[in-house]
C-alpha cells in the first residue's frame, strides 16, 4: 500500500453495529456496465485506500454481482477486515413472498453460496414485504443471527412508519433493532428528512444512503438544453425511476448546481465532491455507497472524503436544496409542539 494513498475514516453502524468506511463500494453496476476485471480491480483500489464496507444485492446482475464478488474474496483468500453487506426481497424465491421465512432462509442461502461465505455481517432486507407479517419476518432475520448467518439486519427503502414497526417488533420479539437504513438521499432528494431521519435518530440508526450525486446529475454533466448522452445512466434510459431526466430537469436543480459549482470554484475540486461532502454532514449519517463503472470513477469519488466544507458552505448549500414543511401536520408540530428536528436539519 502506497503511503500517499487517501485514507477513508471509519465510523460505526447504529448503536452495536460494524465498524465501517464512511465510504462504500456499491456494486450494483457489476455484471452490468462493469466486467468482472474491473469490478477486481474497484475492489482492489478500494481496499487500498482503507476502504471496509462493500455493498451488494442477490437482484444486482440477477446474482452476477455476488458472484463477482465471492471471486474476489475467493483469490485474496478470504474477507479479511472488509465488511460484506447483501440484500434479500427483490429476487423472485418461486412459491414464496419476499419477507416470509422460506423465501428469506433460501435468499440467503442463495447469497452465501455465490459469495462463498459462511456468514455475511449485514443483511439488508431490500424493501417491505405487504403479503407476510411483520413479525414473521424479524423473526426470521433474528433467527439467522442466532444461527450464526448473519451479524447484523438492516433495511432499504422503507418508510419512516415501517421502521418504528420494524423496532417495535424488535423489540417484543427480543431481536436486534437494525443497524442501518439504506435510503436515496442527496442534495436533489431530501424527503427522508420528513420521517425517516428522525426515525433513525431517535432510535439510534444509521443512515447509508444510496444514490449521493443524484444518479449523476450532482456531478454537472446533465444540462437543460441537451438530453444526456448514451454512454450515461441517463442517456441510456432517461426514464430511469426517481432519477429520470424529466423528473429533475428544472429550475430547482439548476439552482442547487449553481451553488455547488461556486463552492467547487473555490476548492478547486469537481462539483460532485461538494455533493458528497454535504451529505456526510447529515445527521445519522454513517457512509455513503458509491457506484462507478471504472476505477478512475471511483478514485475521483474517493478523493472527496478530504474536503470539509465550512459552516456557511453547509448552510447555503442545505437552504438552496430546502423541500420546506407541509403546513400540517409538520409545521404545525414545529409550532405548536416545538418539534425541532426539521429546524436542525434544514428542512
Amino acid at each position: 500500500m502506497k503511503s500517499d494513498l487517501v485514507m477513508i475514516p471509519s465510523t460505526q453502524l447504529g448503536k452495536n453495529g460494524p465498524i465501517v468506511s464512511r465510504l462504500s463500494l456499491g456494486t450494483m453496476t457489476f455484471g452490468a456496465e462493469t466486467n468482472e476485471t474491473e469490478a477486481h480491480n474497484q475492489l482492489d483500489c478500494f481496499a487500498d485506500h482503507g476502504g471496509t464496507f462493500i455493498d451488494t444485492a442477490d437482484v444486482y446482475s440477477a446474482g452476477i454481482s455476488e458472484q463477482i464478488i465471492g471471486n474476489w474474496i475467493r483469490k485474496r483468500g478470504g474477507l479479511g477486515n472488509m465488511i460484506l453487506a447483501t440484500k434479500g426481497r427483490f429476487l423472485q424465491i418461486p412459491g414464496s413472498y419476499g419477507g416470509s421465512r422460506r423465501a428469506i432462509t433460501k435468499a440467503l442461502e442463495a447469497s452465501l453460496k455465490r459469495l462463498q461465505i459462511d456468514a455475511v455481517d449485514v443483511y439488508y432486507m431490500h424493501g417491505w414485504d405487504i403479503h407476510t407479517d411483520i413479525e414473521e419476518t424479524v423473526q426470521t432475520l433474528g433467527d439467522l443471527i442466532r444461527a450464526g448467518k448473519i451479524h447484523n439486519i438492516a433495511w432499504s427503502n422503507v418508510s419512516g412508519w415501517q421502521i418504528q414497526k420494524i423496532v417495535s417488533t424488535a423489540d417484543a420479539l427480543g431481536v436486534s433493532i437494525p443497524v442501518a437504513i439504506q435510503p436515496q438521499y442527496n442534495l436533489l432528494d431530501r424527503g427522508v428528512e420528513l420521517e425517516v431521519i428522525p426515525c433513525c435518530f431517535e432510535n439510534g440508526i444509521s443512515l447509508a444512503p444510496w444514490s449521493p450525486l443524484g444518479g449523476g446529475w450532482l456531478t454537472g454533466k446533465y444540462t437543460s438544453k441537451e438530453m444526456p448522452e448514451e454512454k450515461t445512466r441517463l442517456g441510456e434510459d432517461p426514464n430511469r425511476g426517481v432519477e429520470a431526466y424529466g423528473n429533475r430537469n428544472n429550475e430547482k436543480t439548476y439552482r442547487i448546481l449553481e451553488v455547488m459549482k461556486t463552492i467547487a470554484k473555490r476548492y478547486e475540486r469537481p462539483i460532485s465532491h461538494i455533493a458528497l461532502a454535504w451529505l456526510l454532514t447529515r445527521p445519522t449519517v454513517a457512509t455513503l455507497l458509491l457506484g462507478a463503472r471504472t476505477v478512475g470513477q471511483l478514485q475521483e469519488n474517493i478523493q472527496s472524503i478530504t474536503l470539509q466544507l465550512d459552516e456557511s458552505e453547509v448552510l447555503e448549500l442545505t437552504k438552496v436544496s430546502k423541500i420546506g414543511l407541509p403546513e400540517y401536520p409538520y409545521k404545525f408540530l414545529a409550532d405548536w409542539s416545538e418539534v425541532d428536528i426539521w429546524e436542525a436539519l434544514g428542512t
